[in-house]
């Protein structure tokens, strides 16, 4: 019933190699062909309000949200909807509140938004830190699960063959980044996006039809085989065996909500708009994407479990990663046809483009921030060129650890990881952002305070998680450090990234505060109505 069937395989291995060579072929093809900041960067702004926001929507709907999402819908119900929900509104979040204010105020990077209140070199370091921070826990869940879940579609078990499969896709992703630059990885986030919502409202639409377009029928017959009964779709069943189920939830929830909505990677591409008016119209197309794909991982995870059943998920694997996966080819039946076969080699080849243009964009965000914020930072007159090739070393140069981390981690659970770049996102980048947006009277010691400060508070805190020790599904089963009841470790740390920010401003002295009000007024009209466009 869910086994994938010889001509699936052989199909979805020749889909890869052909995706893999046309996207590397259309890097080379639109990457920067000229020593020009604005082009490597940006791509000149170029891109169009809907395609910067499929770009837009295409970064942030990352493998591990497709998947991890997918696997808590599957297995938890209400819980994994109420999180698949929680993403949509992270990202009205950002388009409401941050993304004009971020377009006016960067250029390239997190560091340049950051610095045009404060400029200063150790700002820029502590943005770049931040950033490597929150994204390289992201890159390591998404190349570490490519492994097993390609190994999972073509039907291999060997585990040199789940890292030669990490390796093979880390190179590609470095030469993604390092190759076509914006312009290129847009045109990535692009195709995959689109192949993602074709493929996966295919699929929904076969599953809706199954229960013949009854969404009662879906939910009463998931809840029946979930073995949970009535639980599945009511809260708390994914953190029922914690001492705070409802709190938990409640700051889990928070966590995606403020953190996804400032991790760099997604936050880069505001500085790719044109104007204040084509950066409100790509994030109407971005939300307007990811509320379709929130439609679509809802039909096809609750419809995974109606008709295969939560054990069979659970089996598959203990998170529910493959959960997307089996539901897709769940709703064909035992017989498949040569088209029902194309369009589950549609559906893997989709989430293979997903996992390469993920990190692809992550990767660049990375180097981007080193090339700029760090090296560029420490001669100001450094030729165009010199810090292109920089960006490209830098990609690199955080690729290949990238690689090396996540073949020693494949065999771990990567919650902990995911988790813990939202949490660096809502603790660190947030505040930052609201307080160095929005603060008049914010100063350059608060401001290193909210980015060290949160970020130290949640690498503290985040091993005493529940996700880490002490269960059979945690990353290290066989210990038990566990001593913060929760699955994140938002309660304290977005708080206190917060209070930090308050405390540092404080600490520097009401003249230095004053200082900084009118240096915010000085830029006020740029940040808020792009009065000046980066000046």
């Amino acid at each position: 019933m869910t086994g994938f069937s010889d001509s699936a395989q052989a199909m979805s291995l020749v889909a890869f190699s052909a995706v893999a060579t046309i996207t590397l072929l259309l890097c080379v093809m639109t990457g920067p062909d000229r020593d020009d900041l604005d082009e490597f960067y940006t791509g000149y702004s170029s891109l169009s309000a809907m395609r910067n926001g499929l770009a837009i929507a295409g970064d942030y709907i990352s493998a591990a949200t497709v998947l991890g999402t997918g696997g808590v819908i599957a297995l938890c119900g209400y819980d994994g909807i109420v999180l698949a929900l929680s993403t949509v509104l992270s990202l009205m979040l950002l388009m409401f509140l941050l993304a004009e204010p971020l377009r006016n105020a960067g250029r390239f990077t997190m560091g340049d938004a950051l610095a045009r209140r404060m400029p200063g070199r150790a700002v820029r370091v502590a943005a770049c830190l931040v950033t490597l921070a929150a994204l390289l826990p992201l890159m390591l869940v998404q190349l570490a699960g490519a492994g097993q879940l390609l190994a999972f579609i073509l039907g291999f078990s060997g585990d040199s063959l789940k890292t030669g499969f990490i390796i093979g896709l880390g190179i590609l992703m470095i030469s993604y980044a390092a190759i076509g630059g914006m312009k290129g990885t847009a045109l990535i986030q692009i195709l995959k996006i689109v192949m993602l919502l074709g493929s996966g409202a295919l699929v929904a639409v076969l599953v809706m039809n199954r229960f013949d377009w009854n969404p009662a029928a879906l939910f009463d017959t998931a809840a029946r085989q979930s073995g949970v009964g009535p639980a599945y779709l009511r809260s708390g069943l994914e953190f029922a065996g914690g001492p705070y189920p409802r709190l938990d939830m409640i700051t889990s929830q928070l966590a995606v909500v403020i953190g996804g909505a400032c991790l760099p990677h997604v936050t880069m591409r505001m500085y790719t708009a044109s104007s204040a008016r084509q950066v409100r119209r790509s994030m109407s197309w971005a939300v307007s994407s990811v509320a379709v794909f929130v439609l679509v991982i809802t039909v096809v995870g609750v419809g995974a479990t109606a008709m295969i059943g939560r054990t069979v998920i659970a089996e598959a694997d203990p998170q529910g990663n493959t959960a997307y996966l089996l539901g897709s080819r769940a709703v064909f039946g035992p017989d498949v046809s040569t088209g029902e076969t194309f369009l589950f080699t549609t559906v893997t080849t989709a989430l293979f483009l997903t996992l390469l243009a993920s990190v692809a964009g992550m990767i660049l965000a990375c180097a981007n921030s080193l090339a700029h914020d760090v090296f560029a930072a420490r001669a100001p007159s450094m030729p165009a060129h010199r810090e292109i090739l920089l960006a490209r070393v830098s990609a690199l140069a955080v690729g290949v650890p990238t690689i090396f981390l996540a073949t020693l981690i494949q065999h771990r659970s990567l919650q902990p990881l995911v988790i813990l770049s939202f949490c660096v996102g809502a603790s660190a980048l947030a505040p930052a952002l609201v307080y160095s947006l929005f603060w008049r009277r914010y100063t350059r010691t608060g401001l290193l305070c909210t980015l060290i400060g949160g970020t130290l508070t949640v690498l503290l805190l985040m091993p005493g998680t529940n996700l880490v020790s002490g269960s059979p599904v945690s990353a290290f089963p066989e210990a038990d450090f566990n001593w913060l009841p929760f699955t994140t470790t938002g309660l304290v740390s977005i708080p206190a990234g917060f209070l930090f920010g308050w405390l540092g401003t404080v600490i520097s002295g009401r003249r230095k505060a004053e200082e900084q009000r009118r240096q915010y007024e000085a830029v006020e009209g740029w940040i808020l109505a792009g009065a000046v466009r980066r000046g």
